[in-house]
């Protein structure tokens, strides 16, 4: 058989419907159902025979985009365009359960351009779903308890720096705010823009230290066309983008001191002058910048101008790093996860007390941003649903464990031996990582093993 005659058998349409992995249904004009696949079967937990034949409304759809029983659609969108793309909607499963769907439905008419009914396929979404509802269920309390505009914590260094930036924020004074790498100096200078009075403007931001000298003018300043190779249009600066809003600054330390004479003049006379002008711009903004840096140190060798320092540092505000706030580590690491879990398609639902002590234990050097990326790392390494010590990056488990760990055997509580036997189990057997768990060499381990006969 040619697929030409394939193609005109009355079979080929039933039998590509059977093979479809969405469910498709076909509808009359009177909403009872006159197809019914099998991938639509199992979706719905209902036999083709209980279906076909029947109205539709007993799937008890809660956006229904078929017919009513006066042959007029139900749904605007279905009326106008005769089709209904990517809806999302809820029923009732022939087992009792809800069942989410993405539904596309499309009408059907006759030579006479009458319509006849619907033809409509559907999606099951519900893993992704209630994964997204556990998400915004975890989101909300997070911000109920600990969250605070972008930023987490419930640590004394956290309430304190929350406290900071409201009071900075009913302020129009330039804010400098101090921090390491990764430690949210970003998520400091949103906040501040969020709570203050300028919330309705334009929040621009700028990372001083990402391009040369020139670049950086034309980013900051503008410039108009012709002014230098490849200015073929002009061009509205940061500085003017940000006109009655707030600019954040980032490694504002490492700006050129040319530049700096020229944000000098910005701050003391409120005017830009674009790359190849010379029409003053007068522009109404707050000035928020951020340095990994110390730039008393920069000052006074040489590297920062003075008069520019006391002029950006009116209100100081210190971002905390990671290890001065251990006790907030198990809420962030437990947010991310969650995030992390839900990219990666993956149930990892918690982390083991070994795991976590090496998490809170560790000093983190590149603070909140480093602690995601081990996250990320023991996720793809997780076998299972409980992050374990033997998931963890090497450069976490191989950092020496602090004196105040939990975990040393010579803490009082359960025995020697039942302390190296949970953690031979934790490890999965390997004594280097074990050992290291436990806050002792793995030749003291070796010793101790053998003299208690632990298997």
């Amino acid at each position: 058989m040619t697929i030409e005659k394939f193609l005109k058998n009355p079979q080929f349409l039933p039998e590509v419907f059977e093979t479809m992995r969405d469910g498709l249904m076909v509808v009359d004009n009177e909403g009872y159902v006159q197809l019914f696949n099998r991938a639509a079967e199992e979706i719905t937990g209902y036999k083709k025979e209980d279906v076909i034949g029947k109205k539709c409304n007993l799937f008890d759809c809660d956006t229904c985009v078929v017919l009513d029983e006066s042959g007029s659609q139900r749904d605007s969108q279905l009326v106008e365009f005769g089709a209904v793309y990517n809806k999302e909607c809820t029923i009732r499963s022939g087992d009792g359960r809800s069942v989410r769907l993405l539904k596309n439905a499309v009408v059907v008419r006759d030579n006479n351009g009458d319509i006849i009914g619907t033809v409509e396929s559907m999606t099951d979404i519900t893993s992704f779903y209630k994964k997204e509802m556990e998400l915004q269920d975890i989101k909300q309390e997070l911000r109920q308890e600990y969250w605070f505009m972008g930023l987490l914590g419930k640590s004394p260094q956290m309430q304190r720096l929350y406290e900071h930036i409201r009071n900075a924020s009913q302020s129009e004074a330039p804010v400098l705010i101090s921090g390491e790498s990764g430690s949210g100096k970003n998520l400091v200078a949103s906040a501040l823009h969020k709570l203050s009075r300028r919330k309705d403007g334009p929040f621009i931001q700028m990372n001083c230290a990402s391009l040369n000298e020139q670049l950086l003018e034309s980013e900051l300043f503008g410039h108009k066309k012709g002014a230098f190779t490849g200015a073929v249009n002009d061009r509205v600066g940061r500085f003017e983008a940000s006109n009655k809003g707030t600019i954040f600054l980032d490694e504002i330390g490492d700006m050129p001191m040319t530049m700096q004479v020229k944000l000098l003049r910005v701050l003391e006379e409120k005017v830009v002058e674009r790359v190849g002008d010379h029409e003053p711009i007068p522009v109404d903004i707050r000035l928020v910048s951020a340095s990994n840096k110390d730039l008393n140190y920069l000052m006074h060798s040489g590297k920062l101008r003075e008069d520019l320092l006391y002029r950006i540092n009116s209100i100081v505000i210190k971002a905390p790093p990671l290890r001065e706030r251990r006790e907030d580590i198990p809420l962030i690491a437990f947010h991310y996860l969650k995030k992390i879990s839900a990219v990666n398609n993956k149930e990892i639902r918690s982390i083991s007390p070994p795991a976590m002590e090496m998490f809170i234990n560790f000093p983190w050097p590149g603070n909140v941003r480093r602690l995601i990326n081990a996250l990320e790392h023991s996720a793809v390494t997780c076998k299972g649903e409980t992050i374990e010590v033997s998931d963890l990056p090497e450069y976490l488990v191989n950092e020496k464990i602090p004196a105040h760990s939990k975990f040393r055997p010579e803490d009082g509580g359960s025995s020697d031996r039942e302390r190296i036997s949970a953690a031979l189990s934790q490890c999965k057997g390997n004594k280097t990582l074990a050992a290291k768990q436990l806050g002792i060499s793995r030749v003291t381990l070796w010793k101790k093993i053998k003299a208690m006969g632990i298997e």
